[in-house]
């Protein structure tokens, strides 16, 4: 491999960079398809439900570009009887970030992980887990080990995925209304979905937790990212053929160990220069973020959220050139989204970090000026900062129970009447 093909590789995988290094080496045969085959007996249910007493049921749901997606159920707290299981209960739906599954909402302890909380406060639980991930690498005629598998965006997390999981959860929950909860990547495309006013969409939620919001890049803080972005140009990576981009792979594992010994370099910090100085993580969750992520993506999707980081705009995919375009959207140039076109009913929460270098506080502020635009009352429109958060004490930190989820949770009730 050339030096500038590698320097674009290892740019790129400075976003996993922290996890990647800190895991052994991948074994022999240790591939994306491996670890499907491996969740498969092991799942989500098995390994972090099932040990702390939560009855726990594993779903299925296909897209309509055919993903079949994993989605996990609690539908119960701890000692709750079969018999009052999830009867009645208002469902919410929890979404990942980038790089990320459904494991995120369960990392911590059952008094500090918002799905367990959650569970334990009455809530029927459904954990959605993004196509390309380990729990939903199926497809009704593609492989992932093909190259049309991973021709997508997080465009069609918010116009495929996302309504497909809201309509199956509403179906499954007794056509109940559910409150939605994103992280990082998972608000983005719950954004995206909601501006274009996906009926399907905002007619069957309540309301919509967004932790670490993303919408606008522009001012993204971390010099990580904005390096990563710089250089990650769609024909290079068309050059050296990723159309997965698998950060656990013998590969890149190499790729990272190799830019670990340069002089410098600390890999056990690059995690908070990243995503900022996290505040509250414990041993514990690391560990456990350690054994399950990070997680597989389209390099078309990290194309797109480069894109975002250059241009400062929250629009669609852009092909590169005018026939491209114009062939996906019939314009020049890709159509954006209009946040402020979510409806003014709909309720929101937003929480932000003051550490936080990926949603980054002038991006922040960017977005509820937008979303301000709509006219919603009172208590439609939520913003907490939190001032000694970074990008992963929303879904990691030991005390977000009580300083997140409990105010999250207080907002749910107040649109449940």
């Amino acid at each position: 491999m050339s030096g500038g093909s590698r320097v674009i590789v290892v740019v790129v995988c400075l976003a996993v960079v922290a996890a990647a290094a800190a895991r052994p080496a991948p074994i022999a045969g240790g591939t994306s398809s491996s670890r499907a085959a491996a969740a498969a007996a092991n799942g989500t249910c098995q390994s972090r439900a099932a040990p702390f007493g939560y009855a726990c049921e594993e779903h299925t749901v296909t897209t309509e570009d055919g993903y079949i997606l994993s989605l996990q159920r609690i539908p119960s707290g701890r000692g709750e009887t079969t018999a009052t299981a999830a009867g009645g209960k208002v469902p919410v739906l929890l979404q990942h970030g980038l790089m990320m599954d459904g494991v995120t909402w369960l990392m911590n302890s059952p008094d500090e992980s918002l799905g367990y909380i959650l569970a334990d406060n009455g809530y029927d639980v459904w954990i959605a887990n993004t196509r390309g991930t380990v729990y939903s690498r199926r497809h009704i005629s593609l492989a992932s080990t093909d190259s049309a598998y991973w021709n997508w965006s997080w465009d069609e997390l918010a116009s495929n995925d996302l309504p497909a999981v809201v309509k199956y959860v509403y179906s499954q929950a007794g056509q109940q209304k559910m409150h939605y909860v994103g992280h990082s990547l998972g608000t983005l495309i719950a954004l995206a979905a909601l501006s274009e006013q996906q009926q399907e969409v905002v007619g069957m939620l309540r309301s919509a937790g967004l932790l670490s919001p993303i919408a606008f890049l522009g001012n993204l803080s971390s010099p990580l990212a904005r390096a990563a972005a710089d250089v990650f140009l769609a024909e290079a990576l068309y050059w050296l053929g990723l159309s997965e981009f698998d950060p656990t792979e013998e590969s890149v594992h190499s790729l990272v160990t190799d830019i670990c010994k340069q002089p410098g370099i600390d890999c056990y910090n690059l995690m908070s220069a990243f995503t900022g100085d996290n505040c509250c993580l414990d041993n514990s969750s690391v560990q456990v973020f350690l054994a399950h992520e990070p997680q597989a993506t389209a390099t078309k999707n990290m194309i797109h959220l480069a894109q975002m980081i250059r241009g400062g705009r929250l629009a669609k995919y852009d092909y590169g050139d005018t026939g491209g375009n114009m062939a996906h959207y019939g314009q020049a140039t890709p159509p954006a989204y209009d946040v402020a076109a979510i409806p003014s009913g709909f309720p929101l929460f937003l929480s932000s970090g003051g550490r936080d270098s990926l949603s980054d506080a002038q991006d922040v502020r960017r977005l509820l000026r937008a979303l301000a635009q709509s006219p919603r009352d009172g208590d439609e429109l939520t913003a907490q900062f939190v001032a000694d958060y970074a990008h992963a004490d929303f879904v990691m930190a030991r005390d977000a129970g009580e300083r997140v989820y409990a105010p999250l949770m207080a907002f749910f009730k107040l649109h449940e009447k």
